[in-house]
């Protein structure tokens, strides 16, 4: 067994330490069997989307209506704001220090000293993907309904739908969406499928079908959905996603790319080339389903295989990067170099996507493009490894890798179409522009 010491990061109020007798009531509004009876939640059904060539607009399955509800800037910043305002976050993430490090690739980068932790820290597995769930765990039907924003459905036609106060169903399990009190960015929030049901951490269709329908919902390239497995820093071991804002473009997101095969369902499939970690970008398809479909299929084949992954689902759900990972395996071998350990950064999806979190000043001041990208690539599987996992993930999604061909990914770096309220730009200070090398653009 392969076990790290390290310290979980807190993303509900109600998050208590595993030891933790709670045998005796809740006392508190959560989403368990104590507290759920009468619990209401607005619900959004988004649209059926049939359609996602790359480059391509989405197309609806009818003739698509203004929505009820504008879904990024009212419904997920927007109450967003209000939790912010109401004090449930434990850090101001608005107040933190952001720059965009000098050098080709435009790494961001962070000083967020209020998510590192005091508290005890705790043996973490980190050699197996697949593990069952463990209700006596921290896990998402202990947050407080406060922390709650609203359910998030596919709805069965073109037409989005919207209810400003509707049950949580119990019996059919609700998809929730609820805020990180230990924020990245501005915006950040989980996306937890069938809340209810108690699912460990590990994809399936129907859950990263909806990660990918709240990207498009979003119609903006600049909010982004992201997933760590465990093993590649997932800390609950109960099924969410990530997402938050951010008004640039991710480094992973401007990386050249090589076509190595495009599957029968014309999902193109291509390697990330010149970028610290290797990874595999997933765009086009047929449909929407059948990008996402391909895409779940080669993550089954990573969890069977006991590989950890990292997931970005980018440009408003057209293009999934995967990027399997060792970087905990290496740590917990002692094979990672302790200049990089010493920075207790975590390359999860978004250090991989290129904003480094930092959680001390001094790394903060001296950060630079070598310095990212050093930390990255001990994340990086070797060459001949990849090559093994590409084999792998090809066969399981019944391809063979034949076509080669250099190409530049898509990348939407001109404004974003839907402009988030005046209020939310104010808030998270708007986009970042790229320094030169001898300043960066601080904002606070």
């Amino acid at each position: 067994m392969l076990s790290i010491k390290r310290v979980p990061t807190v993303v509900s109020n109600y998050q208590k330490d595993e030891a933790a007798d709670e045998s005796v009531g809740c006392g508190r509004n959560c989403l368990g069997a104590c507290c759920i009876n009468g619990a209401r939640l607005p619900l959004y059904a988004c649209k059926k989307l049939e359609k996602s060539g790359a480059g391509e607009k989405l197309v609806i399955s009818h003739e698509a209506r203004e929505p009820p509800v504008a879904f990024l800037e009212s419904l997920v910043l927007g109450e967003w704001e209000d939790r912010f305002q109401r004090g449930l976050f434990r850090y101001d993430v608005t107040a933190c220090e952001t720059k965009v490090i000098p050098g080709k690739y435009g790494f961001v980068a962070q000083l967020n000293e209020g998510r590192h932790l005091k508290k005890r820290p705790t043996e973490f597995r980190v050699d197996k993907v697949l593990q069952s769930f463990d209700g006596n765990k921290f896990n998402f039907t202990k947050v407080g309904q406060e922390e709650l924003l609203f359910q998030f459905e596919a709805g069965e036609d073109g037409e989005v739908q919207f209810f400003p106060c509707m049950p949580l169903d119990a019996e059919n399990s609700p998809s929730v969406v609820a805020i990180n009190v230990s924020p990245i960015e501005y915006g950040h929030v989980l996306l937890i499928p069938r809340v209810l049901d108690c699912l460990p951490q590990r994809i399936d269709h129907k859950s990263l079908l909806l990660a990918v329908h709240m990207a498009a919902e979003a119609a903006n390239p600049y909010f982004r959905l992201g997933y760590n497995s465990l093993g590649a820093f997932a800390t609950i071991n109960h099924l969410h996603f990530q997402a938050y804002y951010l008004a640039m473009p991710f480094p992973l997101e401007k990386a050249l790319s090589k076509k190595m095969i495009t599957t029968v369902s014309g999902v193109k499939i291509s390697e990330l080339l010149n970028y610290p970690v290797r990874s595999l970008l997933f765009e086009g398809g047929n449909s929407m389903q059948d990008l996402s479909d391909t895409v779940s299929d080669a993550c089954v084949c990573l969890q069977n295989n006991n590989i950890p992954f990292n997931i970005l689902i980018s440009d408003c759900g057209r293009q999934i990067f995967l990027m399997p990972q060792c970087y905990a395996e290496k740590q917990a071998l002692g094979e990672v170099s302790p200049e990089v350990l010493e920075t207790q950064v975590n390359p999860a999806v978004w250090e991989i996507s290129g904003h480094m979190v930092l959680k001390r000043k001094e790394d903060y001041e001296g950060a630079s493009e070598e310095n990212a990208w050093r930390l990255l690539a001990e994340a990086s599987l070797s060459e001949e490894r990849f090559k093994e996992v590409n084999d792998l993930i090809f066969e399981a999604i019944g391809c063979s890798n034949q076509e080669e061909e250099l190409e530049g990914t898509i990348v939407h770096q001109q404004s974003p179409s839907g402009s988030v309220n005046q209020k939310s730009n104010r808030t998270h200070g708007g986009p970042i522009t790229n320094g030169t090398a001898s300043e960066c653009l601080v904002l606070q």
